[in-house]
Protein backbone atom coordinates (compact mmCIF):
# COMPACT_ATOMS: atom_id res chain seq x y z
CA UNK A 1 0.00 0.00 0.00
CA UNK A 2 1.76 3.52 -0.99
CA UNK A 3 2.41 6.14 1.62
CA UNK A 4 0.07 9.23 1.71
CA UNK A 5 3.76 11.30 0.75
CA UNK A 6 4.38 9.14 -2.32
CA UNK A 7 0.13 9.24 -3.44
CA UNK A 8 0.95 12.34 -5.98
CA UNK A 9 4.47 11.30 -7.06
CA UNK A 10 3.28 7.71 -8.08
CA UNK A 11 0.34 9.68 -10.32
CA UNK A 12 2.70 11.52 -11.48
CA UNK A 13 5.10 9.13 -13.01
CA UNK A 14 2.01 7.50 -14.56
CA UNK A 15 1.66 10.37 -16.38
CA UNK A 16 5.05 11.00 -17.66
CA UNK A 17 4.90 7.59 -18.50
CA UNK A 18 2.24 7.65 -20.67
CA UNK A 19 3.69 10.42 -22.39
CA UNK A 20 7.01 8.65 -22.93
CA UNK A 21 5.39 6.25 -24.64
CA UNK A 22 3.63 8.61 -27.79
CA UNK A 23 6.85 10.56 -27.58
CA UNK A 24 8.54 7.54 -28.81
CA UNK A 25 5.87 6.52 -31.33
CA UNK A 26 6.52 10.36 -32.56
CA UNK A 27 10.41 9.71 -32.74
CA UNK A 28 10.01 6.92 -35.00
CA UNK A 29 7.51 8.77 -37.39
CA UNK A 30 9.92 11.59 -37.75
CA UNK A 31 12.53 9.09 -38.93
CA UNK A 32 11.16 9.08 -42.48
CA UNK A 33 11.50 12.86 -42.43
CA UNK A 34 15.12 13.14 -41.69
CA UNK A 35 17.17 14.87 -44.44
CA UNK A 36 20.28 13.20 -43.48
CA UNK A 37 21.32 10.05 -42.36
CA UNK A 38 22.99 12.13 -38.94
CA UNK A 39 19.79 13.07 -38.56
CA UNK A 40 17.76 10.21 -38.88
CA UNK A 41 20.35 8.29 -36.88
CA UNK A 42 19.57 10.64 -33.83
CA UNK A 43 16.16 10.51 -34.38
CA UNK A 44 16.37 6.69 -33.87
CA UNK A 45 18.78 6.74 -31.04
CA UNK A 46 15.91 9.31 -29.63
CA UNK A 47 13.62 6.49 -29.50
CA UNK A 48 16.08 3.78 -28.06
CA UNK A 49 16.99 6.88 -25.14
CA UNK A 50 12.99 6.97 -24.76
CA UNK A 51 12.56 3.33 -24.00
CA UNK A 52 15.60 3.11 -21.59
CA UNK A 53 13.68 5.93 -19.58
CA UNK A 54 10.89 4.26 -19.98
CA UNK A 55 12.11 1.40 -18.52
CA UNK A 56 13.35 3.40 -15.63
CA UNK A 57 10.32 5.08 -14.90
CA UNK A 58 8.51 1.42 -14.59
CA UNK A 59 11.01 0.52 -12.21
CA UNK A 60 11.05 4.02 -10.34
CA UNK A 61 7.19 3.28 -10.21
CA UNK A 62 7.30 -0.23 -8.81
CA UNK A 63 10.09 0.49 -6.17
CA UNK A 64 7.25 2.87 -4.49
CA UNK A 65 4.73 0.10 -4.36
CA UNK A 66 2.82 0.82 -7.22
CA UNK A 67 2.46 -0.72 -10.77
CA UNK A 68 3.10 0.95 -13.98
CA UNK A 69 0.27 1.16 -16.42
CA UNK A 70 0.84 -1.48 -19.00
CA UNK A 71 -1.73 -0.72 -21.03
CA UNK A 72 0.48 2.87 -21.55
CA UNK A 73 2.44 1.55 -24.67
CA UNK A 74 -0.82 0.73 -26.66
CA UNK A 75 -2.32 4.04 -25.56
CA UNK A 76 0.98 5.62 -26.47
CA UNK A 77 0.99 4.28 -30.32
CA UNK A 78 -2.57 5.36 -30.51
CA UNK A 79 -2.10 8.68 -29.76
CA UNK A 80 1.05 9.28 -31.59
CA UNK A 81 -0.68 7.47 -34.90
CA UNK A 82 -3.59 9.64 -34.23
CA UNK A 83 -1.35 12.74 -33.78
CA UNK A 84 0.94 11.68 -37.39
CA UNK A 85 -2.39 11.30 -39.34
CA UNK A 86 -3.63 14.81 -38.00
CA UNK A 87 -0.84 16.37 -38.75
CA UNK A 88 -0.90 15.27 -42.79
CA UNK A 89 -3.14 17.73 -42.93
CA UNK A 90 -1.49 20.85 -40.97
CA UNK A 91 1.17 23.23 -41.85
CA UNK A 92 5.04 21.39 -41.11
CA UNK A 93 5.23 24.48 -38.16
CA UNK A 94 2.18 23.45 -37.17
CA UNK A 95 2.90 19.58 -36.34
CA UNK A 96 6.74 20.74 -34.78
CA UNK A 97 4.95 23.19 -32.32
CA UNK A 98 2.66 20.01 -31.45
CA UNK A 99 6.05 18.15 -30.55
CA UNK A 100 7.47 20.90 -28.96
CA UNK A 101 4.22 21.49 -26.90
CA UNK A 102 4.18 17.34 -25.87
CA UNK A 103 8.15 17.87 -24.84
CA UNK A 104 7.30 21.23 -23.29
CA UNK A 105 4.73 19.08 -20.84
CA UNK A 106 7.80 16.23 -20.26
CA UNK A 107 10.25 18.82 -19.31
CA UNK A 108 7.60 20.46 -16.55
CA UNK A 109 6.15 17.27 -15.24
CA UNK A 110 9.72 16.22 -14.96
CA UNK A 111 10.50 19.34 -12.87
CA UNK A 112 7.41 18.41 -10.60
CA UNK A 113 8.09 15.42 -10.19
CA UNK A 114 11.94 16.13 -8.69
CA UNK A 115 10.22 18.82 -6.20
CA UNK A 116 7.86 15.54 -5.37
CA UNK A 117 11.03 13.15 -5.09
CA UNK A 118 12.79 15.86 -2.91
CA UNK A 119 9.38 16.49 -0.87
CA UNK A 120 9.18 12.28 -0.12
CA UNK A 121 13.32 11.95 -0.20
CA UNK A 122 13.15 9.79 -2.48
CA UNK A 123 17.21 10.26 -3.84
CA UNK A 124 16.76 7.66 -6.81
CA UNK A 125 13.44 9.49 -7.97
CA UNK A 126 14.68 12.85 -7.62
CA UNK A 127 17.94 11.37 -9.75
CA UNK A 128 15.65 9.72 -12.76
CA UNK A 129 13.56 13.42 -12.43
CA UNK A 130 17.23 15.33 -13.25
CA UNK A 131 17.85 12.74 -16.22
CA UNK A 132 14.45 13.29 -17.67
CA UNK A 133 15.25 17.35 -16.93
CA UNK A 134 17.97 16.85 -18.68
CA UNK A 135 16.66 14.77 -22.01
CA UNK A 136 13.67 16.77 -22.91
CA UNK A 137 15.59 19.84 -22.58
CA UNK A 138 17.84 19.15 -25.30
CA UNK A 139 14.30 18.23 -27.26
CA UNK A 140 13.00 21.26 -26.76
CA UNK A 141 15.86 23.19 -27.63
CA UNK A 142 16.29 21.00 -30.96
CA UNK A 143 12.56 21.32 -31.83
CA UNK A 144 13.36 25.20 -30.91
CA UNK A 145 16.06 24.73 -33.75
CA UNK A 146 14.16 23.02 -35.91
CA UNK A 147 11.12 25.36 -36.40
CA UNK A 148 13.86 28.66 -36.43
CA UNK A 149 15.47 26.58 -39.63
CA UNK A 150 12.27 25.96 -41.25
CA UNK A 151 11.37 29.97 -40.53
CA UNK A 152 14.89 31.18 -41.87
CA UNK A 153 13.85 28.52 -45.51
CA UNK A 154 15.96 25.87 -44.30
CA UNK A 155 17.22 23.01 -44.77
CA UNK A 156 16.06 21.84 -42.10
CA UNK A 157 17.01 18.75 -39.91
CA UNK A 158 13.30 17.64 -41.06
CA UNK A 159 11.28 18.11 -43.96
CA UNK A 160 7.87 18.22 -45.20
CA UNK A 161 5.83 15.40 -45.72
CA UNK A 162 4.32 15.10 -49.36
CA UNK A 163 1.28 15.38 -48.02
CA UNK A 164 1.91 18.22 -46.03
CA UNK A 165 3.41 20.09 -48.72
CA UNK A 166 0.02 19.43 -51.03
CA UNK A 167 -2.02 20.33 -47.91
CA UNK A 168 0.10 23.46 -47.89
CA UNK A 169 -0.24 24.12 -51.33
CA UNK A 170 -3.52 23.64 -51.81
CA UNK A 171 -4.57 26.31 -49.18
CA UNK A 172 -2.46 29.02 -50.80
CA UNK A 173 -4.12 28.03 -53.92
CA UNK A 174 -6.95 28.59 -52.29
CA UNK A 175 -6.35 31.83 -51.36
CA UNK A 176 -4.26 32.95 -54.76
CA UNK A 177 -7.66 35.44 -55.85
CA UNK A 178 -6.64 37.80 -53.07
CA UNK A 179 -2.75 38.07 -53.78
CA UNK A 180 -2.59 41.49 -55.86
CA UNK A 181 0.88 42.25 -55.13
CA UNK A 182 4.03 41.85 -56.10
CA UNK A 183 5.07 41.05 -52.66
CA UNK A 184 1.95 38.41 -52.23
CA UNK A 185 3.51 36.79 -55.03
CA UNK A 186 6.86 36.40 -54.00
CA UNK A 187 4.98 35.17 -50.79
CA UNK A 188 3.17 32.76 -52.30
CA UNK A 189 6.27 31.28 -55.03
CA UNK A 190 8.23 30.84 -51.74
CA UNK A 191 5.89 28.98 -50.69
CA UNK A 192 5.40 26.46 -52.67
CA UNK A 193 9.64 26.26 -53.50
CA UNK A 194 9.55 22.68 -51.49
CA UNK A 195 6.90 20.95 -54.79
CA UNK A 196 8.63 20.16 -57.87
CA UNK A 197 5.27 19.41 -59.64
CA UNK A 198 3.56 23.14 -58.69
CA UNK A 199 5.89 24.87 -61.10
CA UNK A 200 3.82 23.83 -64.12
CA UNK A 201 1.17 25.53 -62.33
CA UNK A 202 3.18 28.35 -61.19
CA UNK A 203 3.65 29.47 -64.98
CA UNK A 204 0.04 29.56 -65.47
CA UNK A 205 -0.82 32.07 -62.67
CA UNK A 206 -0.13 35.52 -61.38
CA UNK A 207 -0.51 38.75 -61.99
CA UNK A 208 2.21 40.23 -64.56
CA UNK A 209 3.45 36.54 -64.89
CA UNK A 210 0.80 35.47 -66.89
CA UNK A 211 2.35 36.96 -70.56
CA UNK A 212 5.30 34.62 -69.10
CA UNK A 213 3.32 31.48 -68.74
CA UNK A 214 2.59 31.56 -72.20
CA UNK A 215 5.94 31.82 -73.29
CA UNK A 216 7.30 28.89 -71.08
CA UNK A 217 4.39 26.76 -70.73
CA UNK A 218 5.43 24.49 -73.59
CA UNK A 219 9.27 24.12 -72.14
CA UNK A 220 10.47 21.90 -69.88
CA UNK A 221 9.97 22.34 -65.98
CA UNK A 222 13.32 23.76 -65.52
CA UNK A 223 13.92 25.82 -68.36
CA UNK A 224 10.25 26.92 -68.19
CA UNK A 225 11.08 28.81 -65.06
CA UNK A 226 14.60 30.11 -66.68
CA UNK A 227 12.53 31.61 -69.37
CA UNK A 228 10.10 33.03 -66.92
CA UNK A 229 12.64 34.72 -64.94
CA UNK A 230 14.71 36.10 -67.96
CA UNK A 231 10.92 37.31 -69.82
CA UNK A 232 9.77 38.69 -66.29
CA UNK A 233 13.13 40.61 -65.87
CA UNK A 234 13.22 42.11 -69.17
CA UNK A 235 9.78 42.99 -68.90
CA UNK A 236 10.31 45.00 -66.48
CA UNK A 237 8.64 42.99 -63.21
CA UNK A 238 11.61 42.57 -61.06
CA UNK A 239 9.40 41.35 -58.17
CA UNK A 240 7.98 38.40 -60.23
CA UNK A 241 11.24 37.84 -61.80
CA UNK A 242 12.98 37.51 -58.09
CA UNK A 243 10.27 35.29 -56.65
CA UNK A 244 10.93 32.82 -59.81
CA UNK A 245 14.76 32.91 -59.27
CA UNK A 246 13.95 32.01 -55.43
CA UNK A 247 11.93 29.27 -56.46
CA UNK A 248 14.89 28.26 -59.13
CA UNK A 249 17.10 28.47 -56.21
CA UNK A 250 14.87 26.30 -54.07
CA UNK A 251 14.54 23.38 -56.39
CA UNK A 252 17.98 23.02 -57.12
CA UNK A 253 17.43 24.14 -60.94
CA UNK A 254 20.35 26.72 -61.17
CA UNK A 255 23.24 26.64 -63.02
CA UNK A 256 26.44 26.29 -61.74
CA UNK A 257 27.21 29.37 -62.34
CA UNK A 258 24.44 31.03 -60.84
CA UNK A 259 25.47 29.14 -57.14
CA UNK A 260 26.56 31.44 -54.06
CA UNK A 261 30.06 29.69 -53.73
CA UNK A 262 32.07 30.45 -57.02
CA UNK A 263 33.20 27.09 -58.92
CA UNK A 264 31.08 25.17 -56.66
CA UNK A 265 30.75 22.05 -59.12
CA UNK A 266 34.48 22.02 -59.53
CA UNK A 267 35.33 21.63 -56.02
CA UNK A 268 36.49 18.63 -54.16
CA UNK A 269 33.96 17.48 -51.28
CA UNK A 270 36.20 18.97 -48.31
CA UNK A 271 36.73 22.17 -50.16
CA UNK A 272 32.92 22.37 -50.87
CA UNK A 273 32.00 21.41 -47.19
CA UNK A 274 34.59 24.44 -46.02
CA UNK A 275 33.12 26.74 -48.53
CA UNK A 276 29.46 26.00 -46.98
CA UNK A 277 30.36 26.31 -43.65
CA UNK A 278 31.62 30.34 -44.78
CA UNK A 279 27.89 30.78 -45.43
CA UNK A 280 26.09 33.45 -43.43
CA UNK A 281 23.04 33.88 -45.75
CA UNK A 282 20.55 30.89 -44.86
CA UNK A 283 18.67 31.28 -48.28
CA UNK A 284 22.39 30.86 -50.22
CA UNK A 285 22.82 27.90 -47.78
CA UNK A 286 19.36 26.45 -49.14
CA UNK A 287 20.58 27.20 -52.93
CA UNK A 288 23.48 25.19 -52.04
CA UNK A 289 21.35 22.00 -50.81
CA UNK A 290 18.64 21.82 -53.42
CA UNK A 291 21.23 22.09 -55.89
CA UNK A 292 22.72 19.04 -54.28
CA UNK A 293 20.41 17.09 -53.72
CA UNK A 294 19.18 17.99 -57.65
CA UNK A 295 22.77 16.35 -58.38
CA UNK A 296 25.23 14.96 -57.08
CA UNK A 297 23.20 14.32 -53.53
CA UNK A 298 26.44 13.96 -51.33
CA UNK A 299 25.03 13.73 -47.72
CA UNK A 300 28.12 14.75 -45.59
CA UNK A 301 27.86 18.26 -47.76
CA UNK A 302 24.44 18.59 -47.03
CA UNK A 303 24.69 17.49 -43.22
CA UNK A 304 27.19 20.04 -43.08
CA UNK A 305 25.15 22.82 -44.66
CA UNK A 306 22.27 21.86 -42.45
CA UNK A 307 24.31 22.50 -39.13
CA UNK A 308 25.64 25.59 -40.34
CA UNK A 309 21.71 26.77 -40.59
CA UNK A 310 21.09 24.94 -37.36
CA UNK A 311 23.67 26.84 -35.96
CA UNK A 312 22.52 30.41 -37.33
CA UNK A 313 19.03 29.18 -35.88
CA UNK A 314 20.34 28.80 -32.70
CA UNK A 315 21.91 32.36 -32.47
CA UNK A 316 18.77 33.51 -33.77
CA UNK A 317 16.60 31.86 -31.05
CA UNK A 318 19.14 32.35 -27.76
CA UNK A 319 20.10 28.48 -27.72
CA UNK A 320 23.92 28.47 -26.75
Amino acid sequence: MTTPDTTTLLAQLRAVLDLTNTEIQIAETRVAQARTDAVRTELTQNAVNGRERAEAIESAIRDLGGFPDFIGPFLGRAAAAVKALTEQAQPFDEALLGDLALEGQLLDRSRYVKALAVAAKQPEVESLANRLIIAHSATVDWLTTVLAEDALGGPAALRRTPLQILTGLTVRVANWPVISSVRGIDRALDALRNSRPVVDQLVSRGAHAGEVAVKAAQASRDAALETAERVARREGADGAADALHSLRSATGVLSPEELPIANYDELNLNDAVSAVKDLDDPADIRAIVAYEEANKNRQRLVSAAQTRVAAIAQEIVGID
